[in-house]
C-alpha cells in the first residue's frame, strides 16, 4: 500500500479527537476516587483494547511477540514505563508554573523531544531531515507547531490575568519558576518516551508484516508492549493510592455506607492526557451528592470502559497515520500533539471555557489554532514531497 500523507493527517486528527475527548465519559462516574476510575479505565486503555484489537486486526499476535527480539521487547516496555513515570511530575509542573504556562512548556518539550529524538538517535537526522527539502519543510512544520503551543500558553496566561486576584492566588499557590521549569523539562521529556517506545518497536512491525498483517495495522502489536509498560507504572501508583486512601473496596461494593468523603486526589497524567482533563473540568460535575444512594457500579464500569477505550483510539489512529507518512514517520508525533491541542481547544470553546477571557486571550487562541492547523498541513506537505523524491 502506497503512503498517503493527506490520509495520514486525517488519521492523526482522528487520534487527536479521541485524545481530546476521552476524559468526558469519566464525568459520568459517581462516588469513585480518581485512582479507582483511572485504573478501571486504564485496564481498557492499556490491556483490553490493545490485545483485543491487536488480535482482531493483525495476524498471529502472540506468535509475533514471542518471536520478537528480547531487546526490542525490553526497550518498548521500558519506554512505556518511563512515559508512565512522566505523569508523576506533570502535576508538579502545574503546581509550580500554573496550568497555562505549565502545559505550554511541558507540551512544547514533549512535542519537540518526541519528534526529533528518534531520527537523531537512528542517525538519519542530518541526511533525511536537514539534508533534504522535504525534511526541512517537516522541520518548519515542527517549529510552527511549537509556536502554536506557545501562543496557546500565552493565551492562557492572558486568560488568567482576567481572573480576580483571589482566583489567581487559588490557581497558582506555589508558583516557582526555577522549580517549575526543571520539573516541566523532566515531565515533557518523559512524556515523549511514548514516541521512543513506538520507534524501538520497529522490529515487531517487520515481524507482523511477515506474518501477513496488512501495512495499515502493523503498529498495533507494538502498542501492546508499550502500553504494558505504561500500565505497570499506573497500576502501581493507583494501587498505592487505593491503599493510602482506603479506596480499594470501591471496585467491589455499591454500599454507600462504606464510602468516606474523598481525599485530596494525587493526579497522575502525562502531557498527552492533560489537555483533555483540563477542558472537562469545566463540565458540570455529575458525581452524586446523595451519599445515601447505592453507588451505580454498572454505569461506573461502563463509563470507565468507554473513557479507556476512547483513550486507546488515539494511538490506534496514530499507528494508522504513521503508516501513511512514508520515511518521515517520526513526524507523526508532531501531528499527534498538534491535533490533541486543536480538538481540546475546540472542546473548551464549545464548553464556554474561554468566556470572559478578554480580547487579547481570544486573539492569541485564534492565532494558536491557526498555527497548529497550519503545522499539520506543513508537515503533511513535507511528507508528500518526500514521496515525490
Amino acid at each position: 500500500m502506497a503512503a498517503n500523507p493527506a490520509l495520514g493527517v486525517v488519521f492523526h486528527w482522528l487520534g487527536g479527537l479521541a485524545s481530546g475527548s476521552f476524559y468526558v465519559p469519566y464525568r459520568g462516574v459517581r462516588r469513585w476516587s480518581w485512582e479507582t476510575y483511572w485504573l478501571v479505565g486504564g485496564f481498557f486503555s492499556w490491556i483490553i483494547a490493545p490485545w483485543f484489537l491487536g488480535s482482531l486486526m493483525t495476524r498471529d499476535l502472540v506468535a509475533v511477540l514471542s518471536e520478537a527480539p528480547a531487546k526490542t521487547l525490553f526497550w518498548s516496555f521500558f519506554f512505556g514505563l518511563l512515559w508512565g513515570i512522566g505523569g508523576l511530575t506533570f502535576g508538579l509542573t502545574m503546581r509550580f508554573l500554573g496550568l497555562s504556562l505549565g502545559m505550554a512548556v511541558a507540551l512544547g518539550l514533549c512535542a519537540a523531544f518526541g519528534t526529533l529524538m528518534p531520527p537523531i538517535f537512528s542517525g538519519v537526522f542530518a541526511s533525511q531531515v536537514l539534508g533534504t527539502n522535504s525534511g526541512r519543510v517537516i522541520l518548519l512544520g515542527i517549529v510552527v507547531c511549537l509556536l502554536g503551543i506557545a501562543a496557546a500558553g500565552l493565551a492562557g496566561i492572558y486568560k488568567e490575568r482576567a481572573m480576580s486576584p483571589e482566583q489567581q492566588k487559588a490557581a497558582i499557590q506555589e508558583f516557582n519558576l526555577r522549580k517549575g521549569l526543571a520539573v516541566a523539562t523532566l515531565s515533557g521529556v518523559m512524556s515523549a518516551c511514548f514516541a521512543y517506545g513506538l520507534a524501538a518497536g520497529a522490529p515487531i512491525k517487520t515481524l507482523t508484516l511477515k506474518h501477513g498483517t496488512p501495512v495499515l495495522w502493523q503498529g498495533l502489536p507494538v502498542l501492546v508492549v508499550v502500553l504494558i509498560g505504561g500500565f505497570t507504572t499506573n497500576f502501581l501508583w493507583c494501587l498505592a493510592l487505593n491503599i493510602r486512601n482506603q479506596t480499594g473496596h470501591q471496585y467491589f461494593t455499591a454500599d454507600a455506607g462504606k464510602y468516606s468523603p474523598p481525599a485530596d486526589e494525587t493526579i497522575v497524567e502525562t502531557a498527552i492526557d492533560a489537555p483533555s482533563r483540563e477542558l472537562v473540568e469545566h463540565i458540570p460535575d455529575s458525581k452524586s451528592n446523595d451519599v445515601q444512594k447505592p453507588v451505580p457500579m454498572l454505569s461506573n464500569y461502563f463509563f470507565c470502559g468507554l473513557a479507556g477505550t476512547t483513550w486507546y483510539f488515539q494511538f490506534f489512529f496514530y499507528t494508522m497515520g504513521e503508516t501513511q507518512m512514508g520515511k518521515y514517520g517520526f513526524s507523526s508525533w508532531t501531528l499527534h500533539m498538534a491535533s490533541i491541542i486543536i480538538f481540546s481547544t475546540l472542546w473548551g470553546l464549545g464548553l464556554k471555557e474561554w468566556k470572559g477571557a478578554g480580547v487579547p486571550a481570544m486573539r492569541l487562541l485564534t492565532l494558536a489554532l491557526f498555527l497548529l492547523v497550519g503545522s499539520t498541513m506543513i508537515v503533511g506537505y513535507g511528507n508528500y514531497l518526500g514521496l515525490a523524491r
